[in-house]
């Protein structure tokens, strides 16, 4: 499970579908529908914040509305708390998290989608688009994040 920080725009098809799949399911846990996937690294950040389930449903809407700029059909209804716009840019993410999040990007669209990996990388840190649900904030790598790539 991945719940990017980038914004979803920068996903390629294949990446922002599984990104929804993974992401209801994220809901799901956090609604406590779901044991699978109860102890995933990705949700610490979202079961910080005062309403874990208005945060996903805002992470959903963020991807159905980039899966509506495609022309793609993601169902609306599989949002259980959607939030108000006014609640975007509320769960920080670190420089540090971002740049990572951007190279393990790259190598996946390196494969599937080169055009948009040449785009991303063309991009300085602080141009890259988040999610309408994050802020950069200063720091190294996310302390919940577990890619054995990842050095703390």
């Amino acid at each position: 499970m991945r719940l990017w920080s980038l914004h979803p725009s920068l996903l390629d098809s294949k990446g922002l579908v599984a990104c929804w799949r993974e992401t209801l399911l994220a809901q799901k846990v956090l609604a406590g529908q779901s044991q699978g996937y109860a102890n995933h690294p990705q949700l610490i950040r979202l079961r910080a914040q005062a309403d874990p389930l208005e945060s996903v449903g805002r992470y959903l809407q963020g991807l159905l509305e980039e899966a509506r700029t495609r022309g793609y059909n993601f169902d609306a209804t599989k949002i259980q708390h959607p939030a108000l716009p006014e609640r975007a840019g509320q769960v920080p993410v670190t420089i540090g998290q971002i740049e990572f999040e951007t190279a393990h990007l790259l190598r996946k669209l390196k494969q599937r989608d080169p055009s948009r990996a040449t785009y991303l990388a063309s991009l300085e840190t602080g141009q890259i688009p988040l999610h309408p649900l994050f802020t950069a904030v200063p720091g190294l790598v996310e302390a919940w994040e577990k890619d054995p790539a990842v050095r703390h």
